[in-house]
């Protein structure tokens, strides 16, 4: 198995993050292990990868309903230099991978597109609290992969961090998300990983997404609420798993179905608002699949 293999079996994670207002991206997206391929090139193969299919996500994060969207994923590596979507963000490695290298150091910017709240809202009293406008996030990412642990020669344990800070002027606050991840080919033809994630925000985001004014209340029936932006709190943690299955028989080229499931949980502050508590759900679940293509 090549880093191929791990770049189609990550697409199902970035589909099941996409548009569920978050970017904690925790079912799976394991880092390109390395190209032990002969040769004089210097840097790890170019390839590009793109995946689309359906996902089913919370119509807002700590809903307990539920909306069916459309999703999609990209991904790539030029001349060293790795990019990919990873639910409603893009973030590039400016970090050059060497050929066999089985250490990679990620670093790069990132661009985040928070919808949370911004349509598609099922309960009629969260909706009635009005809906949220697009907050545009920037920051960096930052990490680092090990391959070759466990299994095998190609299985991976991966450690990342990304951090985001509003520059829209919507909830004027950040957010930090550690994600720890490992994921090991079983054949040429499948693979499967499993990854963990805990999600820090300042309490501008709380105090946007999870607070209820008076008016707020008055609208919707629910209590009025202001603990969630009263500082920085951890707001959720998820836990995921993630699967690639090659139809061609082999998961380095060509089409590859792609799925995976990941459950999350609603933390302190976050948790006890009442669109949460009493409109919504501490419990959310995501999931969804579809197929890649890789060349």
């Amino acid at each position: 198995m090549r880093e191929d293999a791990a770049a189609s079996g990550s697409a199902s994670a970035t589909m099941l993050a996409q548009e569920s207002g978050t970017i904690d991206e925790a079912i799976l997206l394991p880092p390109i292990p390395p190209n032990g391929e002969n040769g004089e090139r210097k840097w790890a193969r170019d390839y590009f990868s793109i995946a689309a299919g359906i996902v089913s996500v919370p119509s807002y994060s700590g809903s307990d309903e539920r909306n069916i969207l459309p999703g999609f994923y990209l991904r790539g590596r030029v001349s060293g230099f790795a990019f990919s979507t990873r639910g409603t963000n893009l973030q590039v490695d400016l970090v050059r991978q060497r050929r066999g290298e089985k250490t990679d150091v990620k670093l790069g910017p990132i661009i985040n597109l928070r919808s949370d709240r911004t349509g598609r809202i099922k309960d009629p009293q969260v909706e009635a609290l009005g809906e949220k406008k697009l907050a545009i996030e920037a920051g960096v990412m930052a990490g680092v992969t090990h391959t070759g642990l466990v299994t095998s020669g190609y299985d991976q344990l991966g450690f990342r961090v990304v951090a985001l800070k509003d520059i829209s002027g919507r909830h004027g606050s950040w957010a930090i998300s550690p994600t720890i991840d490992y994921g090991t080919p079983l054949s040429k033809r499948a693979y499967v990983g499993v990854s963990a994630s805990v999600n820090l925000y300042g309490k501008g985001f709380g105090g946007y997404y999870y607070d209820i004014d008076p008016a707020g209340s008055a609208a919707s029936g629910l209590p009025v609420y202001d603990r969630a932006g009263r500082k920085a709190t951890l707001g959720k943690y998820t836990l995921g798993m993630a699967g690639a299955y090659a139809l061609s028989g082999d998961l380095r080229k060509g089409f590859v179905l792609v799925g995976g499931a990941q459950y999350g949980r609603m933390l302190g502050r976050f948790g006890d608002s009442p669109i949460v508590s009493i409109a919504g759900s501490r419990n959310q679940w995501l999931a969804g699949g579809g197929v890649a293509y890789q060349f």
